[in-house]
């Protein structure tokens, strides 16, 4: 069993966003973060898990590793987890769900090395197994050694548990804050999105810039941990009572329905005073009074043939605007085709690497400031 002072933390990253991640997690004061297959790792005790589900905004869900042993057939899987003190993690009265893969190992058959695991938990700790439980522990044998690890977080992070209006295809707020991140913003400047959606950049922007917890409106899986402690959580989660901030954060789009789904997230996120939305085209975008600072846009790609030179007429006429208007401002433009950033004509960067969005392939095109 490993030390719960001395756990190994697994943070699992949307692949191609591992490196804003790491320096995330670097930041914030987590111990030994290096990126690994899948996401980053660190070390640290329970309370450093609880910590990264409130804290970081690029991870989708925080696994810790609660311990390993090799195994070479099911009937050494099965007593070994039968000696596993289950009971320093679990508790008898709170409903378990099990995962196991299998690769480059004797035991190769995932679904009988669930049922020993299943069977051990139920018959020497008392908890109930069902498929549809929240608190999931997961088993991965590798090279015939069995890692059993537990996913603290439940609904995974980018549901920070204040956004009810959906846009189409949302960008999800863990990419959206890594995205953030890659293009040198760090709360200190203005953010606008011109084709907001449901209001996504805008609001971690402005969440950033006030200093809130992603995780402080949502509830974790790690609450129905046997090393759950719930004042010293109430106090952890107390701590960080967000700054003011002088700064505004601008959405528009020309869908009015996107623009009221923007305003209402904001009012539930608790950050409608430094945020506006209106309802206005491309062709009306105009930079805000004040400072400048990253413009960051996520614009439609388009998944049909045909749907590319359609489009490219709106990249060419973003790019036209911001190149008159914004003057002095950054700008980031996540999306799938080379061909459309550059429609833009604006002077983009070397792209940043593939990103997975459900399936889809894209990336962010970075510019420096507009001359």
């Amino acid at each position: 069993m490993t030390n719960s002072d001395d756990l190994d933390i697994f943070l699992v990253a949307t692949p191609g966003l591992e490196s804003p991640l790491a320096a995330e997690a670097s930041e914030q004061g987590f111990a030994a973060v290096r990126i690994v297959p899948g996401g980053i790792a660190c070390r640290g005790n329970w309370s450093e898990v609880w910590r990264a589900n409130l804290q970081l905004r690029g991870a989708n869900r925080v696994l810790a590793r609660i311990g390993s042993f090799p195994a070479v057939h099911l009937a050494q899987l099965d007593k070994r987890a039968r000696k596993f003190p289950w009971s320093d993690v679990l508790r008898p009265d709170v409903p378990v769900r099990v995962e196991a893969t299998s690769r480059k190992s004797r035991i190769y058959h995932a679904g009988a090395a669930r049922q020993r695991v299943e069977n051990a938990i139920r018959e020497t700790l008392g908890a109930p197994i069902s498929p549809e439980a929240e608190l999931r522990v997961m088993l991965r044998i590798e090279k015939d050694i069995c890692t059993f690890s537990v996913d603290t977080s439940g609904e995974p992070l980018h549901k920070r548990g204040h956004k009810e209006a959906v846009a189409k295809a949302p960008m999800r707020e863990t990419m959206a804050a890594m995205f953030l991140r890659e293009c040198g913003f760090d709360g200190s400047e203005p953010v606008l999105d011109p084709m907001c959606g449901s209001g996504t950049f805008v609001i971690e922007a402005a969440e950033i810039a006030l200093g809130l917890n992603p995780g402080r409106t949502r509830s974790f899986a790690f609450e129905q941990l046997a090393t759950f402690d719930a004042a010293a959580w109430r106090d952890m989660r107390g701590t960080a009572g967000g700054r003011e901030t002088q700064l505004m954060f601008h959405g528009s789009d020309r869908n009015a329905g996107a623009v009221e789904a923007s305003r209402a997230n904001a009012v539930r996120a608790g950050v409608a005073e430094v945020t506006r939305f209106q309802h206005r085209p491309v062709n009306d975008l105009k930079a805000p009074e004040g400072p400048a600072g990253l413009v960051i846009v996520n614009p439609p790609y388009g998944a049909r043939i045909g749907d590319e030179k359609r489009l490219r007429s709106l990249y060419g006429s973003l790019g036209k605007v911001l190149m008159e208007r914004f003057k002095g401002w950054r700008v980031g433009i996540v999306t799938s085709s080379q061909g459309l950033a550059r429609s833009t004509r604006l002077p983009l960067l070397a792209p940043g690497p593939v990103v997975d969005h459900g399936g889809t392939k894209i990336r962010l095109y970075r510019t420096d400031a507009l001359g």
